[in-house]
């Protein structure tokens, strides 16, 4: 019996987000609205996103002993996460400078600050929570070596799901316990690096699955989603929404869909449930504060 249906380990940030007409070229000043502190980063992200759909979730990661880490803190404690394996100090809390566009879309440059200092170590001491929990879920705004320690200490059955965000090429033993691999076109072209030729997500998916990984999930925008595993290749058609702001959309989705496929769900069938959860959050502002329950997700 496992103690948490998710565990996430990863980054925590503080979002300062500035609404643009439209964002700068280079050199170019612009004026935006009123900045606006939300709490985010992609690990505490998922921790709240899939806590808030009911997943008894837990989040291991490293913030600042400062105003924007315990404003990360509050947000977790608030929506159901626990937060034992939070660590406090070694360097300022992570930040992420955040445009978004009248039509929702978002441009993102990250300070790590205390993200960088999530070690292997900090992994090994965490054992127990690793130990206890039925899927696990990391992204890149902490150290591969961490992610590695990570898939080096999971438990015998549990599975491993990773969004490699921001992207780089990744070593075989992660790639080969990933079960999925979740990520985009920019993403799917790092991770192939010279291997990959343009052509349709399908054959992205193909490339990929020769990498290593259990199965793959590329994120098509407004276009769905494509899972691809030795069982096949399918698509998942995109849930038709009015975006407002796509800040998080990509981590509820991959929340969501580790969520329920550690209840048993089929990668197509969670992926489907994911789609309906991203699409939720892109109707709203913000990041964690635009996260459905899962009651809202049945209602769209």
């Amino acid at each position: 019996m496992y103690d948490y249906d998710l565990l996430v380990v990863g980054s925590a940030n503080a979002d300062l987000v500035i609404g643009v007409e439209r964002r700068p070229d280079a050199g170019e000043t612009v004026l935006g609205s009123d900045l606006v502190v939300h709490p985010g980063g992609k690990g505490a992200n998922q921790a709240v996103a899939a806590a808030r759909l009911g997943a008894r979730t837990a989040l291991l990661a490293r913030v600042g002993d400062d105003a924007h880490g315990r404003l990360l803190l509050d947000s977790q404690r608030a929506a159901g996460v626990d937060t034992a394996g939070v660590l406090v100090g070694g360097a300022p809390t992570g930040v992420a400078l955040i445009t978004v566009d009248p039509s929702g879309d978002n441009s993102i440059v990250v300070s790590p600050g205390a993200n960088g200092r999530l070690t292997p170590d900090d992994v090994r001491a965490a054992g127990s929570l690793l130990q206890a929990a039925r899927v696990v879920s990391a992204q890149l705004e902490i150290p591969l070596e961490t992610v590695g320690e990570v898939v080096r200490s999971l438990a015998p059955d549990s599975r491993l799901v990773l969004n490699p965000s921001p992207p780089q090429p990744l070593p075989d033993e992660v790639l080969a316990a990933c079960d999925p691999l979740i990520l985009n076109e920019h993403e799917a072209k790092v991770i192939l690096g010279e291997a990959y030729a343009g052509g349709k997500p399908e054959d992205w998916a193909r490339l990929l699955l020769a990498k290593g990984p259990r199965s793959v999930v590329v994120t098509l925008g407004g276009e769905g989603a494509l899972v691809a595993s030795s069982e096949g290749i399918s698509r998942i058609p995109a849930v038709k929404v009015r975006a407002v702001d796509t800040t998080g959309a990509g981590d509820s989705f991959t929340a969501a869909l580790a969520w329920r496929l550690g209840l048993g769900e089929s990668l197509s069938d969670a992926a489907a449930y994911a789609a309906r959860v991203g699409a939720a959050t892109a109707t709203r502002e913000g990041a964690q504060v635009s996260f459905p329950t899962a009651q809202e997700v049945a209602a769209l």
